[in-house]
């Protein structure tokens, strides 16, 4: 595989004038394993996030986009590069990172209310304080209503909702999300996209969005970031320049279209369209 070039690591790592960074990576790289069985995950990724940006990282299955992932959230430690959050490295799971995984993981014994406030819970938060947060969360999401359900009452969606709702509760520095609406059916993970542009759109928190569909990173990102085949490398990185707040119908124009091809062209090795 070729090296990911200068130029790419420039474009996918500069800074805006004016503008706090959340996450800076540099040079990341992971290695599972050693001798024979030794796999190559990412090979020296860099790029930036600033506050309050919607990035969003596409690529193939198997390209080390949830090991990406997982070296951020502090569960994995890189072979080699730096990956910092405001300035500080991430060298463990921390407080300040919001993290939504590809099955929301919600315990059958809690209720919805319940499972939100599980950070609250665990992290000894102003209970009162936590739970009127809750509770605003989960009317922005369309589960008021909903507080004192459980898991099996809900929709494989409305799980979704409370699982981001969870990971929003203490105000995280930066929410991750790994292909949560993967496991969904294609009208349920249109509807929750729109719904996440809007709960972004409200609350401004930075996030690092983690996905193999094409058409949702051009839709959800402020900037999309492409991972090539493995060892993941950043193959192009560019910046959404689509009105917000987009519609579905945002899908059927040429600009998107135009889009959708740079990052089509950028998995097939041949750089941007």
């Amino acid at each position: 595989m070729p090296r990911q070039s200068d130029a790419t690591v420039d474009a996918a790592a500069r800074p805006v004038p004016g503008s706090a960074n959340v996450i800076a990576v540099h040079r990341l790289s992971l290695t599972y394993g050693s001798g024979a069985s030794r796999v190559a995950a990412l090979r020296e990724i860099s790029f930036q996030i600033r506050d309050g940006e919607f990035v969003v990282v596409v690529g193939p299955s198997g390209c080390g986009k949830s090991t990406l992932l997982k070296i951020l959230a502090g569960l994995l430690a890189p072979s080699d590069g730096t990956a910092e959050l405001k300035g500080e490295p991430i060298t463990g799971p921390r407080r300040d990172i919001g993290v939504v995984f590809q099955t929301p993981v919600l315990f059958p014994w809690r209720t919805v209310l319940g499972n939100v406030m599980l950070p609250s819970d665990v992290q000894r938060l102003d209970r009162a304080v936590m739970q009127r947060r809750a509770l605003d969360l989960l009317g922005q999401v369309g589960l008021g209503g909903f507080e004192r359900r459980y898991p099996r009452e809900l929709s494989g969606g409305m799980q979704q909702r409370v699982g981001i709702v969870r990971a929003l509760l203490h105000d995280p520095a930066i929410l991750l999300m790994d292909e949560p609406f993967s496991a969904l059916d294609a009208m349920t993970r249109e509807a929750l996209t729109v719904e996440l542009q809007r709960m972004w759109l409200q609350r401004r928190v930075t996030v690092l969005f983690i996905t193999h569909s094409i058409a949702e990173a051009v839709f959800l990102g402020d900037r999309v970031i492409v991972l090539t085949p493995r060892p993941g490398t950043i193959g192009d990185a560019f910046e959404v320049e689509l009105p917000r707040p987009r519609t579905l119908d945002a899908m059927n124009t040429e600009r998107f279209g135009r889009y959708v091809a740079r990052v089509r062209a950028a998995l097939a090795g041949k750089g941007a369209a």
